[in-house]
């Protein structure tokens, strides 16, 4: 799909050319993209997914790399913080601007942990050209992975397919913060990759049971985010992602028992309730609508 490619495209370049910190989002609390959260955890921004970060005596553990422009502003932001090694870099899926600086980092460990469906998901994204030069996991799990990091322990869990066919879920446990990737896109139109496995319904109920799991003082890092709302935020988060995929999926299913083509049902510019969408995105609600369409009407 085109959207795919405007989205990464747009994922890589959009901080590149910020001047200073006067013209970044709201959300990006500091000029080098770093942004301390609690329990040594924090996020990195620049071009790309939302980065995560843990820097404890033991270690220090990253979760997605962004690019390969971006990665080292945020390696040797963490080496100005912590002089503990590399323990692990962790993958949420396989898009390039989350795994796109893998090989920045695998220079200072052997450890990429991600879900099994995601070196393969990798490779077919290479050969479709979405990108020429790919570092992948060099560790697996199916549906749980747990390991203590200092004081922390780091959990990944896979609820099925959403997003895509392989995201990782990363809570850390005693910091009561969780970096679920693009399961959350905050108030911004969705990449929904029906060609990497995504399923719009199984995301929505992955978006209710990790709801569920979590309370009210959980800090909730998500993947991208409306510069008004920020990639940074609480469980109520998922609930807005959620109502976004039901609405969605609601307007295409009486859209084609009222007889609608797709091209006239991609006419519709904003779903009522979920303006804040709409905004200069790399995605639009057509994109969406199209992947939704592809969903119902496949096979």
């Amino acid at each position: 799909m085109s959207s795919r490619r405007a989205f990464l495209r747009q994922c890589g370049l959009a901080l590149a050319a910020a001047p200073a910190l006067s013209s970044l989002p709201p959300w990006l609390s500091s000029a080098d993209g770093f942004t301390s959260l609690r329990g040594g955890i924090g996020t990195f921004t620049q071009r790309g997914g939302t980065i995560g970060w843990l820097a404890t005596d033991d270690g220090i553990a990253v979760v997605d790399t962004q690019s390969p422009q971006s990665a080292p502003d945020c390696w040797n932001g963490l080496r100005e913080r912590s002089d503990s090694p590399l323990a692990m870099v962790i993958n949420t899926h396989h898009h390039g601007d989350h795994v796109g600086g893998n090989g920045v980092f695998a220079r200072h460990t052997d450890r990429l942990v991600a879900h099994a469906n995601v070196p393969e998901l990798m490779r077919a994204g290479a050969e479709d050209g979405a990108a020429d030069e790919k570092t992948y996991p060099t560790e697996t799990f199916q549906d749980t992975w747990s390991e203590p990091l200092g004081d922390e322990t780091i959990t990944l869990r896979y609820r099925g397919p959403a997003h895509t066919g392989g995201d990782a879920i990363v809570v850390f446990e005693n910091a009561n913060i969780v970096h679920v990737g693009d399961l959350v896109f905050n108030r911004a139109y969705p990449f929904i990759d029906v060609g990497g496995g995504a399923d719009s319904q199984g995301w929505i109920d992955s978006l209710e049971t990790i709801h569920g799991a979590l309370d009210d003082d959980t800090i909730v890092i998500h993947g991208h985010g409306n510069p008004d709302f920020g990639v940074t935020g609480g469980r109520e988060d998922l609930l807005v992602m959620r109502d976004f995929l039901s609405a969605l999926n609601e307007y295409v299913t009486q859209q084609r028992q009222a007889g609608a083509s797709l091209d006239e049902m991609k006419q519709t510019k904003v779903l009522d309730g979920f303006e804040a969408f709409n905004f200069d995105w790399a995605l639009s609600l057509a994109d969406c609508i199209e992947a939704v369409y592809r969903e119902q009407t496949a096979g």
